[in-house]
């Protein structure tokens, strides 16, 4: 699942001209690497909340800033996985 999201973050980044092809999953979204503004994390985060069902709160936008782009995706799958009733253990 964390593919799928990384895949799509850079797609989307990359739809909002920012230049990835140098981004790893070390690099930061904020100043110390893809230097994404508060306007940019907010149009990222809701297209994330689009294509995968999650919700950010607007005070997170800046903690977002600080994080890798393994970090934001490890967030986004850990939304998901919190957000998907299991299934497991239900009475045949």
């Amino acid at each position: 699942m964390q593919d799928r999201i990384r895949e799509f973050v850079l797609a989307a980044l990359t739809e909002m001209q920012y230049d990835v092809s140098e981004v790893t999953g070390d690099t930061d979204l904020g100043p110390a690497g893809l230097d994404l503004e508060s306007l940019a994390l907010a149009d990222l985060s809701v297209q994330v909340e689009d294509e995968f069902g999650v919700k950010f709160d607007l005070d997170e936008m800046e903690g977002t800033a600080l994080m890798t782009l393994d970090e934001f995706t490890a967030d986004v799958a850990a939304r998901i996985a919190a957000a998907t009733p299991a299934t497991s253990g239900s009475p045949a």
